[in-house]
């Protein structure tokens, strides 16, 4: 091995390397060469060398004993450490492409592997950045990665949202709070000429999602003077939207009290109390319900959360999409127009589709696949990491048999 590399080794078996060489990130544990590096001789978060079997470096990342993924290549090659300042030329790079893509600093800035940073997502609402730490070397780096943020963007304030279900997997420890700034201040998402406010710490994720804004851009044809229905509301970023486009009149329905206490700021702060309200309600049994009172509407909104964690939960998953899908047709007036979304990496698009046409023959019903839907560019996917392609939907119109 040459004597350049200033981080310790960290050998993976013979041939465990080409997944790397392709473009991939992420090391598992069981490719590692524990001989050669013992995993227990590390600390969680630890920077290392990334060698092949024969001793040839493949770049600088960092490694978690504890984690199945042990292991995630930051940078290629032995040139450039993985320290401060190539945090700032990646967030400069990142920035870059988001300065191209919107007129507004509303997006996602840094989108995990996707934009070199694996274990890193940053959002920007104006000068308020909330950031999501899911691993335990970037856990490491969080002061580093704090001063980048200012160097490159001075913001008002930057918000840690370090409490992701996943940070268990890496044994991190769940918290939210500020990390440079003062409190007090709105925080606020902008979005096709509309304003939401967004909590930083009791939000979900990291209070707002992106990810989505395109697709919402593309509802004006849709929802013209419609009767709307928008399940799984959150803070409304559909529904309202809905209303801004000229929605006769709109549901956005949502569980959390806090959330649909939110969308009810939201409305009154749009100006659009006179065509949107916020309901709470349990979506399944809403539309049950709705289904009994024979209501209906234009179009249905169907963007729930992630209903497969894990592979091995894809039968059920996959299942209770379908029977989503199904109560949302049922509610469809004639010819009615079926917006639903899957952010499930293990839900397949092909699969999300076959959902929707099989519960709609179970329906006599015929879909009509109008427009297909995926994440947003300041999301933007790696070709070599399908995990980073993970957001798909479909506009459908519905119609009798």
């Amino acid at each position: 091995m040459s004597e350049s590399i200033e981080y310790p080794a960290l050998y993976l078996k013979r041939g465990e390397d080409a997944r790397l060489r392709a473009g991939h990130l992420w090391v598992f544990s069981n490719e590692i060469d524990v001989a050669r590096s013992p995993l227990g001789e590390f600390a969680p978060g630890d920077v290392v060398a990334i060698v092949d079997h024969r001793g040839k470096a493949i770049g600088v990342g960092y490694v978690n004993p504890n984690s199945l993924i042990a292991a995630r290549l930051v940078v290629r090659g032995l040139e450039h450490p993985f320290d401060r300042s190539l945090i700032v030329h990646r967030l400069n790079i990142a920035l870059a492409l988001r300065q191209q893509l919107y007129a507004e600093p509303y997006y996602r800035l840094v989108f995990g592997e996707s934009d070199g940073l694996p274990g890193l997502t940053l959002d920007r609402f104006g000068d308020v950045v909330v950031g999501q730490i899911t691993t335990a070397g970037m856990e490491r780096q969080k002061d580093a990665i704090t001063d980048a943020i200012v160097k490159v963007l001075a913001p008002r304030q930057v918000w840690w949202k370090n409490d992701a279900g996943i940070r268990a997997m890496e044994q991190l420890p769940m918290y939210a709070d500020l990390g440079h700034g003062e409190y007090g201040g709105e925080v606020v998402a902008k979005e096709g000429g509309l304003v939401f406010g967004v909590d930083p710490v009791g939000g979900q994720k990291t209070g707002w999602f992106y990810d989505q804004r395109e697709n919402r851009d593309g509802l004006a044809r849709f929802v013209t003077g419609k009767r709307v229905l928008d399940m799984f509301s959150y803070l409304g970023g559909w529904g309202i939207r809905a209303g801004a486009y000229g929605a006769r009149e709109v549901d956005c329905v949502d569980a959390s009290a806090a959330a649909v206490e939110a969308t009810a700021r939201n409305i009154e702060r749009n100006g659009l109390a006179n065509r949107v309200k916020a309901l709470r309600a349990d979506a399944f049994d809403h539309l049950k319900a709705l289904r009994e009172a024979r209501e209906r509407y234009d179009v249905v909104i169907l963007d729930p959360p992630a209903f497969i964690k894990r592979r091995k939960d894809f039968k059920e998953g996959s299942l209770a999409y379908r029977r989503l899908n199904e109560l949302g047709m049922q509610v469809l007036a004639r010819d009615g127009i079926l917006v639903t979304c899957s952010c499930s990496h293990h839900m397949p698009r092909q699969a999300l589709l076959d959902g929707v046409q099989q519960g709609a023959r179970h329906l006599d019903r015929q879909v009509q696949m109008l427009v297909s839907l995926q994440q947003g560019p300041d999301h933007p996917v790696h070709p070599a990491i399908p995990e980073t392609d993970y957001l798909k939907g479909y506009i459908l119109r519905v119609l009798p048999a």
